[in-house]
């Protein structure tokens, strides 16, 4: 088994890891330094609420070893568009609200070379009167990943149980697009749909551990340390990836501080249970690489 699985969290710029995985008195200048000596992936939060300036770019790079894949989500003014928290169907995807943005985003993100990872379309819930037809939203997603330029790796995520279908998934494998599994309070798990059609569309596979937000809020406002026991969502998680990397396909996966209230944390539990599984299916060629303490 040749394929490799990669492990960080959604953003590193928590400041309740200082201490716990950040160095005490770690100043947030330093966090992708210190998070790229223990990880080597990370997805950038902070592209959805706007396209970074070339600095960062360079700084982000400048922090970072070579090995090192930053992934990043386009800006939510291409798959929102709303200005409140209702999406707005006139904006999503539509060319000539969108295109000069995707164009000035993707101009953007290259500056980072061989550390760009995937490139993320997060989609918000799509109640009915936001997209009445689905085949609508399947149309305008088809069309929209066609005018995408090649050179990059895209990833799609929907968060609609409907959505999570075959449909979608033939739309982003005919467009050498990833179909995102995502464990979201309300969505299906990746071994529910892989018994239901194959989620895997292109070369590698995109994980996300989102939870249940409106749960962990209500536990805990700080994020310095797991609140709850996902340790069977796990399990059956490694199992998905170890699967997965059995069939040669490389994964990225990367864990949300809401997952279980302290991402990297939660990343350590999910390598070394995949480490077991795949010790107990015999292939245990896989471990995670050393990048760091």
């Amino acid at each position: 088994m040749t394929a490799r699985a990669r492990f960080g969290t959604s953003s590193f710029s928590t400041r309740d890891w200082v201490g716990p995985f950040y160095p005490p008195g770690t100043k947030a200048a330093d966090y992708l330094a210190r998070y790229a000596e223990k990880f080597d992936t990370v997805e950038i939060d902070a592209t959805y609420y706007g396209i970074p300036r070339a600095t960062t770019i360079e700084k982000w790079v400048r922090q970072t070893p070579e090995s090192f894949l930053l992934a990043a989500k386009f800006p939510r003014d291409v798959v929102h568009g709303g200005k409140g928290a209702k999406p707005d169907r006139n904006v999503i995807l539509v060319p000539e609200k969108t295109d000069a943005i995707v164009e000035e985003f993707l101009d953007v993100m290259q500056g980072l070379g061989e550390r760009l990872g995937p490139l993320l379309l997060q989609f918000p819930f799509l109640a009915d009167d936001v997209f009445p037809s689905r085949e609508e939203f399947h149309d305008r997603l088809d069309r929209f990943l066609e005018r995408l330029p090649d050179g990059f790796r895209y990833a799609v995520e929907v968060r609609n149980k409907d959505l999570m279908n075959a449909t979608v998934a033939d739309i982003c494998r005919s467009r050498g697009a990833c179909l995102v599994l995502v464990d979201q309070a309300w969505m299906p798990h990746a071994d529910e749909v892989m018994g239901r059609f194959d989620p895997v569309t292109t070369d590698y596979a995109y994980v996300r551990l989102l939870g249940d937000h409106k749960e962990m809020d209500k536990l805990t406002t700080t994020w310095d340390k797991e609140v709850v026991d996902r340790t069977p969502r796990l399990r059956r998680w490694a199992e998905v990836i170890g699967n997965l990397l059995q069939r040669e396909i490389p994964v990225f996966t990367y864990v949300n501080n809401h997952y279980a209230g302290h991402a990297p944390a939660t990343v350590r539990r999910l390598e070394q249970f995949l480490e077991d599984w795949l010790i107990e299916h015999e292939d245990a060629a896989w471990r995670p690489e050393e990048t760091g303490n």
